[in-house]
């Protein structure tokens, strides 16, 4: 591995970090209230700081370094496209945009063959919301409580968690749902059989009562992201949904943005029940994140749509040809590596058996559930009650319950998610299993902390 000290030491380190908070206004946080690591490099699934400390990649970043950091395919890639071509507006034909998207409909369900690249995973949710409502011809989308879908316009209002409450001036058209989720169900259901049931029931009721000829699509992610603590449908639900949309003539829009692209195991979640939507968002794993790169893949049918008359809208940097070449190496190197069987077999042989244990170890595990390289931890101050480690009532801030349990964390050189009650596992799909195990002893030793809190 590549030595971790890095130059500069503590006076780089402050120099970063002074024009860091003089000039930068970050999102999702208090303004001079922040104070972020200064990152000096990083390698598979390990980064580090000026001084050498080095710390385990368990959010593989905002879930997005599937492959982990500084992959040598990809860094080959980006350097070879940058000596070939930097850039080339959308509406020219080029190598590896065209390659990328054929790669990226080799891995999609049938009838999925075309993609629309865009910049990033909102702008994916927005433009796939506007294929939908000019397909259809109606206005109005659902979305599920639990979900998250991005912070541009019509993405944040589809946004299902308390994020959404700032921005949401009820002007983007969208009306929810309760998806499944037994561990707190909205329909008292006490097996996956009768939450599966009642919540198909529910979203029918939903549909009926919104008036379902004004329904242009159901935007779903078919497994909840780090915003609902990877919640997994129970059989049968994916499968419901579509069988509604079609009924009522509503398209399906999959949001895969975070769990496409091997994160649960298969090059898409809704693979494990074979769904296959009108247009999947996607984003982060297509490239490991190492350049901006987004898009939707859209149905023939809908295609048609757009083959009598012209699409309205598209981006300047479409399809970047940078960002489309680490794509292409990121697909190749997903088959060449078997990183889509790896994860499957971490969720089941390392991830899944480990945290069941660590669950029964600690007060403050509620549930642990997940599959592939996707986990989450919902925490509880009570196993009998169901309290919430941290509830709902500052979604904007982070709760000293949650600032204390980061900080262990860090402490143990271990980088996860905490994210109101749940910590979110999303590793590198790569990951070794040694180093797999390594960070669930640190998560282990940290929760000691969490458990302190339970009464």
């Amino acid at each position: 591995m590549t030595n971790v000290h890095a130059t500069g030491g503590l006076e780089a380190a402050q120099a970063v970090l002074a024009d860091d908070q003089a000039h930068l206004f970050r999102g999702w946080v208090q303004q001079g209230a922040y104070r972020g690591l200064p990152v000096a490099g990083a390698e598979g699934s390990w980064f580090w700081d000026y001084a050498g400390n080095r710390y385990l990649d368990f959010a593989s970043q905002l879930v997005y370094t599937n492959l982990g950091h500084q992959h040598p395919r990809l860094v080959a890639a980006i350097k070879e496209q940058a000596d070939r071509l930097c850039v080339i507006a959308p509406h020219f034909s080029e190598a590896q945009r065209s390659t990328a998207a054929r790669k990226i409909a080799e891995v999609a369900p049938e009838g999925l063959d075309r993609v629309l690249f865009t910049n990033s995973g909102a702008e994916a949710v927005e433009h796939a919301v506007r294929l939908a409502r000019l397909h259809t011809g109606r206005h109005k989308l659902l979305s599920a409580y639990h979900s998250f879908h991005g912070a541009t316009s019509t993405a944040i209002h589809l946004t299902g968690d308390p994020r959404r409450w700032r921005n949401d001036t009820g002007t983007a058209g969208v009306s929810r749902f309760f998806a499944p989720y037994l561990y707190r169900s909205a329909f008292y259901s006490r097996t996956e059989e009768e939450e599966c049931a009642r919540a198909l029931e529910h979203l029918e009721q939903v549909i009926v009562l919104e008036g379902a000829r004004t329904i242009a699509a159901i935007v779903l992610e078919p497994v909840g992201g780090t915003s609902s603590g990877v919640l997994v449908p129970p059989d049968g639900y994916l499968a419901g949904v579509r069988a509604l949309c079609d009924r009522y003539g509503i398209m399906l829009i999959l949001d895969e943005i975070m769990v496409g692209f091997g994160r649960t195991g298969s090059w898409f979640a809704a693979d494990h029940w074979n769904v296959r939507a009108d247009l999947v968002t996607f984003a982060k794993g297509v490239n490991s994140g190492y350049l901006p790169l987004s898009g939707v893949i859209v149905s023939d049918e809908i295609v048609e749509t757009f083959s009598k008359t012209p699409y309205p809208a598209g981006t300047t940097y479409s399809g970047h040809p940078m960002a489309c070449a680490v794509a292409v190496a990121a697909i190749d190197t997903m088959r060449d590596e078997h990183v889509v069987e790896h994860a499957d077999r971490l969720g089941r042989e390392v991830f899944g058996p480990e945290l069941a244990r660590i669950a029964e170890r600690h007060p403050s595990v509620g549930e642990v559930r997940g599959l592939g390289a996707i986990w989450a931890v919902e925490l509880v101050k009570n196993k009998e009650t169901r309290e919430m480690f941290v509830g709902y009532e500052q979604p904007d801030r982070l709760t000293p319950q949650a600032g204390e349990l980061m900080g262990a964390f860090m402490q143990r050189g271990l980088n996860a998610m905490v994210y109101l009650n749940r910590i979110n596992i999303t590793p590198p799909c790569n990951i070794s299993e040694e180093d797999a195990r390594e960070g669930l002893a640190r998560l282990d030793d940290a929760l000691t902390v969490a458990d302190k809190h339970c009464h």
